[in-house]
């Protein structure tokens, strides 16, 4: 096949500069380690399916357990963890300016940090010294190393936090009374939603699991570990899809040649998630008797907030969608999606994510519900959901924008040939992770349990009623695992292999029909009073009663 580059829009070319190459080169340690991650995840869950099937042992005396917290912990937590902040870093040094050398410097050191607890943690894992799931719910136990890994990775997430937030403070300086450019915003947005969501679960790891799985204490709370990690654990969702919003609403509209909608609707959709996203934890543990009902019910209802922002998303994307597909000459009522660049995957594979983010986005309103939540708690139908939101939406907006962020990072291009590999990737992917999602989801509704495998269902005759639905999610695994092979092949050939050459970092500009943005809206000390006034309501009093009514250890003191 031709390895000519394939057509970009060259109307704005002349207004985008590319990154420095100092930065690029610390935005590309990250998405290394984080696809790395990707294929060990990957291989994972393709031992998981295979288990439940019921037609696979694991060799050499693996734990399934063992498995199943190797693909939770580096697809949930270290591959997006490192590609977000390999995202992020390119997109602070084009939108706001190239980082300083101490800014890199303290990117390189949060970057290192979080390798190092990385390793520290997949060492254990490796050792089954930790086969505790990625949420390491006490008491199940890990060996300390474990948990020190953990908080290394959220402590240099926090390092590299602070490179890119003193990236933006030192552009609100040099440009005073001046509107942050949309994708810095986001990026602050971002980052401050992250750091108050990792308060809970650095406090639970530092002061209870790592104490005791050193041997100082001799039990912890399980109640109060499971909601100081809840009060990240829904967090971490919005985390993951953040970055993935940022690539809708600045990057895709470039990319199909368009304007952004609104700037101002899409910061107003960002501060809204950073308010409501974190005080919402305890609707995970709606059927945890410990917790008074009134302070569920009041998360509940602040989880059923972010229906909005995700609601303001969709109308600005589609009326951006529908903008661009009719000054190309689309007429009728849906004409004009004829006219969008299907055969382009950097806008290909966003768009299918944001398809599938509809029933994923509904999935979530029934984990959310008092009522709802009773039948499916617990069951496989939750590991459909993550499979469709960010296993899907998230990781095919990831996809696409490797596919430009990579070559853009290395001087190369996107050549034909890996556009068409990406675009059939981009199909396996949505077939497989459609096809075991829906098989989760209908077993889910059967009954059929999370986090177990085919020989812990309780009988033969009980494997049985979900058998047929453990085959399909092998199906769809195995699709899965194929299309992760394809991708890392895609990304390997975009980082040595295609012409050199410069392919853009499509940032869109906005509409001239949008209206002024409220500077208001960058008022960041107005929005974190209002976050932490929020994060006290929702957490004071359900905390202080638990502690409490914590009873005693064997030593005779409260067990926090």
């Amino acid at each position: 096949m031709s390895e000519q580059p394939i057509e970009v829009n060259e109307s704005f070319r002349s207004k985008l500069k590319k990154i420095d190459a100092r930065d690029a080169k610390l935005s590309m340690a990250h998405l290394y380690v984080a696809f790395i991650a990707l294929f060990l995840g990957g291989l994972a869950g393709l031992l998981q399916v295979l288990v439940r099937s019921g037609s696979f042992e694991l060799p050499w005396g693996i734990n399934y357990y063992q498995v199943l917290t190797v693909h939770g912990v580096l697809l949930g937590l270290i591959l997006t963890t490192f590609f977000i902040f390999g995202f992020q870093t390119a997109a602070m040094s084009v939108a706001v300016g190239t980082l300083s050398s101490n800014q890199r410097r303290l990117g390189w050191i949060g970057f290192w940090v979080m390798t190092i607890g990385t390793a520290m943690a997949a060492v254990m894992v490796l050792l089954n010294e930790a086969s505790v799931l990625y949420t390491f719910y006490a008491p199940l136990q890990a060996h300390w190393i474990f948990y020190a890994g953990l908080a290394l990775v959220v402590v240099g997430s926090w390092i590299a936090a602070l490179s890119e937030a003193l990236r933006w403070m030192k552009w609100r300086k040099d440009h005073p009374k001046q509107t942050t450019p949309l994708l810095g915003f986001m990026v602050v947005c971002n980052n401050l939603m992250w750091f108050i969501a990792t308060i809970g679960v650095a406090t639970e790891v530092l002061f209870q699991l790592l104490p005791w799985s050193l041997g100082f204490v001799d039990r912890v709370d399980i109640l109060l570990s499971r909601t100081l990690f809840w009060s990240f654990g829904h967090a971490l969702v919005y985390f993951w899809l953040l970055p993935a919003y940022m690539i809708w609403y600045a990057i895709v509209p470039q990319i199909i040649g368009g304007r952004i909608f609104s700037d101002a609707l899409a910061r107003l959709s960002f501060i809204m998630f950073v308010l409501f996203s974190v005080p919402v934890g305890l609707h995970h543990q709606l059927t945890e008797p410990g917790v008074d009902g009134s302070w569920k019910f009041l998360q509940v209802v602040l989880t059923m907030m972010v229906v909005i922002p995700s609601l303001l998303t969709a109308f600005s994307l589609f009326a951006t969608f529908e903008l661009r597909g009719r000054e190309l000459g689309g007429k009728g009522i849906f004409a004009w999606l004829k006219k969008l660049p299907w055969h382009d995957v950097r806008f290909f594979a966003p768009f299918i994510g944001m398809l599938v983010f509809i029933p994923g986005g509904a999935g979530g309103i029934v984990n959310a519900s008092y009522q709802m939540n009773q039948l499916i708690h617990n069951t496989i139908w939750v590991t459909g959901h993550f499979h469709l939101t960010v296993a899907t939406a998230v990781m095919l907006t990831f996809f696409g924008a490797t596919y430009w962020l990579v070559p853009h990072l290395t001087g190369r291009t996107l050549t034909k040939e890996m556009n068409k590999l990406g675009i059939i990737q981009t199909i396996l992917w949505a077939l497989g992770m459609g096809i075991m999602s829906i098989s989760m989801h209908v077993a889910g509704l059967m009954g059929a349990p999370r986090r177990s495998s085919f020989s812990d269902y309780g009988g033969a005759e009980i494997a049985k009623t979900w058998l047929s639905y453990q085959i399909a999610q092998a199906v769809g695994g195995t699709l899965l695992f194929i299309a992760i092979i394809l991708f890392l092949y895609i990304f390997i050939k975009l980082c040595w292999a295609t012409p050199k050459g410069h392919e853009e970092f499509p940032i869109a500009l906005v509409s001239d029909h949008a209206q002024e943005t409220p500077a208001i809206l960058e008022n960041f000390k107005l929005w974190i009073v209002i976050l932490v006034a929020l994060v006290l309501i929702a957490y004071t009093y359900p905390i202080y009663d638990i502690i409490s009514n914590a009873p005693l250890g064997s030593k005779g003191y409260k067990l926090w």
